[in-house]
């Protein structure tokens, strides 16, 4: 049985642009299967089995020879009917493929029209839409084993087993206001208020987990901070492998934050080079050392740089101030720089953060390895996290409404409540699905004996 809601037939080339060992063409809608038919010239194709066939124009003229896979529906990505061609690599042939595709019936698809007809006709929710977006475009590993998950439906069993649950809750709470008449339980407000106090638990440790893991699906963020001069713009330098920064010893040579991303293990890491942090001369100067503030508010990481060679100054007091404010909530490593010169500095001020001698210039292998070995704390667990702002901004507007909600059920103000309630189940539901009416009517007729 067909579940496609739609008339036409779509199709794109799958793969890459570029030369490779294959290209894909992806077609999908009611006339997928006879496209298949013409282009092979075929009586049938045998649904689920790799075809190998030759290709050919509306014309006769041979394209290419090529593995045909059909999907019928409802057995396929998009739940219509599919067909891939899996054809030569080079987008000269793709194109010619795709081009007869159109003129047997198809059309182009739109940017993420496939996944889109996928969710649409029940295939995949909007978690897994969300997950196969970002594996395709992430270049960490760590974040491949996050989306791994939702694409096997975890976010979405622990999302639904919220929604389950406040549905419980508002289907009792309609019931006591439509049904005064009948019995219900006498602790039912006790127990009520438990349950939400459980899922509020569920739903803030997940926010605070997926907030603090962030940088594992969308890359960390590491600043460098420091004066002016004292080897920033070095250290980048090297952690880069060429010279990106301007290295002077003129002070303030670096106005701006410079932003590159690089791979340390398996991690995908943003290193920002901030401007140096000092009484700034003038607007311009001002403005690159508020960014730096920035950063560092935004950064999962800090590595704070000191000239080793000097004697601590006011600027440098100013760094120390700084890092202390951001100590409890930021992890911060300090670093010694200019190893290699003879020492005037006086750790004493900065003996908390451990601070560990390097030399820029010379070797930053000490560096790479402290970003690693704290970057590999922060690595997945067994706890669900949510991989989009969407995602986290729907369920901290779901907590929000349980919060709300607790004080018109102290007030016995049944009907308030419910409202609160059914924000709640909205907001979590649509990290999956919309919220449907019908269900609070299967709950209150499921979990009570109205009538009897």
């Amino acid at each position: 049985m067909k579940i496609s809601r739609y008339n036409d037939t779509i199709a794109a080339v799958a793969t890459a642009h570029g030369v490779g060992s294959i290209s894909i063409i992806r077609v999908s809608g009611d006339k997928s299967y006879d496209i298949a038919l013409k282009l092979s010239k075929k009586k049938s194709i045998t649904p689920r089995y790799a075809t190998l066939s030759f290709l050919y124009t509306k014309d006769g003229e041979p394209i290419d020879e090529a593995i045909i896979i059909y999907f019928k529906s409802p057995h396929s990505f998009t739940g219509e009917d599919v067909v891939e061609f899996q054809c030569h690599g080079g987008i000269a042939v793709a194109n010619l493929i795709l081009d007869e595709v159109l003129k047997f019936g198809a059309r182009m698809a739109e940017p993420g029209e496939f996944s889109k007809r996928a969710f649409l006709n029940d295939k995949i929710d909007l978690t897994k839409a969300e997950a196969i977006a970002k594996i395709i475009e992430t270049k960490s590993g760590d974040a491949v084993k996050i989306l791994s998950k939702q694409l096997k439906g975890e976010l979405k069993e622990f999302v639904e087993s919220l929604r389950e649950e406040l549905v419980e809750i508002l289907a009792h709470a309609e019931v006591n206001i439509d049904y005064a008449e009948e019995d219900l339980p006498a602790d039912l407000e006790r127990s009520i208020i438990k349950r939400l106090e459980n899922i509020s638990k569920k739903m803030q440790d997940t926010l605070q987990i997926s907030q603090k893991k962030e940088g594992l699906v969308n890359g960390f963020s590491i600043s460098i901070v420091g004066k002016p001069n004292v080897g920033k713009s070095s250290l980048l330098n090297r952690l880069l492998n060429y010279n990106r920064a301007i290295i002077s010893d003129i002070a303030g040579t670096t106005r701006d934050t410079i932003e590159e991303e690089i791979k340390i293990g398996t991690h995908l890491v943003k290193i920002i080079d901030t401007a140096g942090v000092r009484e700034a001369k003038d607007q311009i100067e001002k403005i690159g050392v508020q960014r730096t503030i920035e950063s560092i508010e935004n950064s999962d990481m800090v590595l704070a740089i000191f000239d080793g060679s000097r004697e601590l100054d006011d600027e440098d007091e100013k760094i120390i101030k700084l890092l202390n404010s951001y100590k409890d909530s930021k992890k911060i490593s300090v670093f010694i720089n200019k190893s290699d010169l003879h020492q005037k500095i006086d750790i004493s001020k900065l003996e908390f953060f451990e601070p560990i001698f390097i030399s820029a210039k010379e070797d930053v292998n000490i560096v790479i390895k402290t970003i690693k070995k704290y970057l590999d704390t922060q690595g997945m667990d067994d706890e669900i996290i949510l991989i989009s702002k969407r995602q986290m901004n729907e369920l901290k507007k779901s907590l929000e409404a349980i919060k709300r909600a607790f004080g018109p059920l102290n007030d016995g103000e049944l009907e308030l409540f419910a409202y609160e309630i059914n924000d709640a189940i909205s907001h979590i539901s649509s990290i999956t699905r919309d919220f449907e009416r019908d269900e609070i009517l299967d709950k209150m007729f499921d979990s009570f004996c109205l009538g009897k």
